[in-house]
């Protein structure tokens, strides 16, 4: 970023950034300074990106008119802690409206990729057109700026997403990497691949720990492109740190909604793990497509209980103290550390386990191993499998596929592998598809063609205005449990303006797990912004620009045929409510309509306006 102000909120247009466009037609690329239009712009991410989107006429996610917009935010490859986060953007193949038209979408992952990208000296990547051959682009730093390059990757064709990390690090030292796998080189029958970034400890130890940006299928926009994975090379470019930042890193880690993802050892829930702890006590762990029994099964996949077969390991991402994944290994026979096995999220280990009827952990860790290396979205790919899996239990006589059922491991993982390897469209075409081809859509756990994260839409009826994903886009799951929010004042303030905030992080380079409590417009962030840039923002200037991203997403959704009909959550939900849940019910028709008029009321007055001062 190129910044000549000081006041980028009323002259925007001071602050530049860096875009380069590569054509995979014709190979040729374009690098150009570009003024910020608003302090969307300046903080970067979707908030940047869906205003290039919202100028685009795309009717099909697999068309030339379709770019994949990579990007980072402000913060991205800064001293600020968690700063690491690269942008996926582009129509999705799998969330679409009933129309058919695909929405747009953003998808994010950690790992060092981001950093190094940003060090290369481009805030923005615009990937135009496909490429008749497999290809990768290197982008690399030099003297005279960044330079990309444009390489065969016939030799990459059909590894996993670790094996060509892997296979990429040998070619290229100082560097990160963002590839597809088989999942998204398969785009034709699977529309929900992710793109695998690469990190410090895969790249030292060899292991397979990848972060992923898996929602929306932007990996198979990219197999689709036939771009097969991207190497950002330069040295890195790490600052001094200030002391405003060091005291804002210290409070992330020991304060607001971080510090109950820390190790247990350091006082905190162990991680994303924890949800499970949180969870159990109310029946709301997602079990068998999303219906607790009110049972104590997923008490099996409890860390206490996994912790007495396996070796577990809290980890961080590249100089982030939260801490918040595990890595499980298996355990020597003198207790020492084994072969590592997978990387233990709280969404993977649901969607992939409990809620597919799996309580091992050995079953859980080779599913997850297996989707993160074909490249599959993880929710998605669990969603998906268990509308499968109940449909064949409603219907024991004339099942579907393979006719897996619950708790089946074996069908389970080889519907996996089919799916991956391109050979079932049923699975890789998501749960809104499928269920349609079926006629059964009332248990097809998605919101607006996007599978459910692992929280139970009982408990969380925001789902429905979420843009890129739940508990990504719309930070609600935790206001029924965790703060006991089951009046519709409540939620629709949160709606309209406290919850959605967490888009935030999608802009500026951040994690959520920041501050994942108040969104980023925060002193830690305005601090944070002024010690390293300069810049004079205040929480309200930030809050109001995250505001107005989101309601471009909706805008956009609107532009791509979507009615307010489709803003609601999985019919099962209120036509069959679950009596096993120890939970105000806040998703009955009475409830959720009132709640839908009072939301809408409110989106609609600001949308108008917003649309009417931008005239889109």
């Amino acid at each position: 970023m190129n910044i000549q102000t000081t006041d980028h909120v009323t002259h925007p247009t001071g602050v530049l950034y860096t875009r380069c466009t590569v054509d995979l037609k014709t190979g040729k690329y374009d690098i150009v300074d570009i003024p910020c239009r608003n302090l969307e712009d300046v903080l970067g991410g979707f908030g940047r990106s869906f205003q290039l989107l919202a100028n685009r006429s795309v009717d099909k996610a697999y068309s030339l008119e379709n770019p994949l917009i990579v990007n980072t935010g402000l913060l991205t490859g800064s001293c600020t802690m968690t700063g690491l986060r690269t942008y996926f953007s582009g129509y999705s193949p799998i969330k679409a409206s009933l129309q058919g038209l695909p929405a747009a979408i953003w998808s994010t992952g950690s790992g060092k990729f981001g950093a190094k990208f940003k060090w290369t000296g481009l805030d923005e990547l615009v990937i135009e057109n496909r490429s008749l051959k497999p290809v990768y682009l290197v982008i690399k730093h030099t003297a005279d700026g960044p330079l990309p390059v444009l390489k065969p990757a016939d030799h990459l064709q059909g590894l996993t997403t670790h094996e060509k990390i892997m296979r990429l690090q040998t070619d290229y030292e100082n560097a990160h990497f963002a590839v597809i796998g088989p999942g998204g080189e398969n785009w034709q029958n699977v529309f929900m691949g992710s793109v695998a970034l690469s990190t410090e400890n895969q790249l030292r130890s060899g292991e397979d720990k990848c972060r992923f940006a898996g929602r929306g299928g932007m990996g198979s926009l990219m197999g689709y492109k036939n771009l097969l994975a991207l190497v950002a090379q330069s040295p890195d470019q790490v600052k001094p740190l200030s002391d405003a930042v060091k005291r804002v890193n210290i409070n992330v880690v020991k304060g607001g909604g971080s510090a109950r993802l820390q190790p247990i050892k350091r006082g905190g829930g162990g991680g994303t793990w924890a949800a499970y702890d949180v969870l159990q006590p109310f029946h709301a762990v997602p079990i068998n497509n999303f219906r607790p029994a009110g049972n104590r099964l997923p008490e099996k996949l409890f860390r206490e209980n996994v912790e007495k077969e396996y070796y577990v390991e809290s980890a961080a991402c590249f100089r982030c103290g939260i801490t918040c994944h595990n890595n499980i290994l298996a355990k020597n026979s003198d207790g020492s550390r084994g072969e590592f096995l997978a990387k233990f999220d709280y969404e993977p280990l649901n969607l992939l386990g409990t809620n597919l009827g799996i309580h091992d952990a050995g079953q859980v860790a080779s599913l997850i191993r297996l989707v993160d290396n074909y490249g599959l979205d993880a929710i998605s790919t669990g969603v998906t499998v268990a509308y499968v899996l109940s449909y064949n239990e409603r219907h024991s006589q004339q099942p579907i596929l393979n006719g897996a059922s619950f708790g089946d491991f074996s069908k389970i993982r080889d519907l996996i592998v089919a799916t991956g390897n391109g050979q079932l469209p049923e699975i890789g075409h998501g749960c809104m598809r499928l269920s349609q081809q079926t006629g059964e859509t009332s248990y097809a756990y998605h919101v607006k063609g996007l599978e459910l994260a692992a929280y139970l839409p009982e408990t969380n009826p925001g789902y429905a205005w979420a843009i890129a994903g739940g508990h990504m886009s719309m930070g609600t799951y935790g206001m029924l449990i965790r703060e006991g929010k089951s009046d519709v004042d409540s939620w629709v303030t949160a709606i309209t303006k406290d919850k959605l905030q967490i888009v935030g992080f999608d802009m500026i380079g951040l994690c959520k797990f920041f501050d994942i409590v108040n969104g980023i417009g925060t002193e830690m962030v305005v601090d944070s912004l002024k010690s390293q840039f300069g810049l004079s923002l205040t929480e309200q200037a930030i809050k109001d620009a995250v505001y107005r991203a989101f309601l471009r997403g909706l805008l956009l959704e609107r532009k791509q045929g979507y009615g307010k009909g489709e803003y609601v959550l999985p019919p099962e939900v209120t036509e069959l409510p679950n009596q096993a849940l120890k939970t105000p019910n806040i998703t009955s028709h009475q409830f959720f309509k009132e709640l839908s008029n009072r939301v809408w009321q409110i989106f609609d007055r600001d949308m108008q306006a917003l649309a009417k001062a931008e005239m889109i």
